[in-house]
């Protein structure tokens, strides 16, 4: 771990507090449209699977010491609410996305596919394949019931931000990719001398 690499894991755990207040409920949802799934994708991309996994976990914690962090929410309660699946999901969301992101090429409309299948793939499918058994369980709920208010109305929304995830990775890594964005880089380096 460096010192860089934990501060940039707080940073995007404060992105994350801070892309929940901008939210949207939709009424027939218990569940509202937020940012918060864009910071997870862009967290393991940008940060890789060690400090985007971090991330989401510094806001997993300081949400279960009770802190009002997601939109003024926080404690337990949240966790047993109907959006606590989605939330326990952005650890390993990010973690995957940064572990499976160094077999997606540096450059070319393949690196543009690869990050928004892999954004698609746990930023989305893998918070739904949580969340929504989640939500069911919680309102005691029908799994047809489940997916109505808790993942078709989100589809969209959640394509955007996967391809927004690719659009800002791609060129972000070919800059900085996240070993010398955290600093890990140069801890190798540093050990190999």
């Amino acid at each position: 771990m460096t010192v860089r690499g934990v501060v940039l894991s707080a940073l995007f755990a404060a992105l994350l507090v801070v892309s929940s207040f901008a939210r949207v409920d939709l009424g027939f949802t218990p569940v509202p449209i937020t940012l918060e799934t864009l910071v997870v994708m862009l967290a393991g991309a940008l940060l890789g699977a060690r400090y985007g996994f971090l991330s989401m976990l510094l806001v997993i914690i300081l949400l279960a010491c009770g802190l009002p962090l997601l939109g003024g929410r926080g404690g337990w309660s949240l966790f047993f609410g109907p959006s606590g699946g989605y939330v326990v999901s952005w650890p390993l969301a990010s973690l995957c996305i940064g572990w499976l992101g160094k077999y997606v090429p540096d450059r070319g409309w393949r690196a543009y596919v690869g990050w928004f299948v892999l954004a698609e793939l746990f930023g989305t499918a893998w918070v739904y394949l949580v969340g929504v058994p989640w939500l069911a369980a919680v309102k005691h709920y029908g799994l047809t019931r489940a997916l109505l208010e808790g993942c078709y109305p989100f589809l969209p929304g959640d394509t955007l931000k996967a391809v927004v995830t690719a659009v800002v990775a791609v060129p972000l890594r070919a800059q900085f990719p996240p070993a010398r964005l955290t600093g890990a880089e140069a801890v190798v380096r540093e050990t190999s001398a």
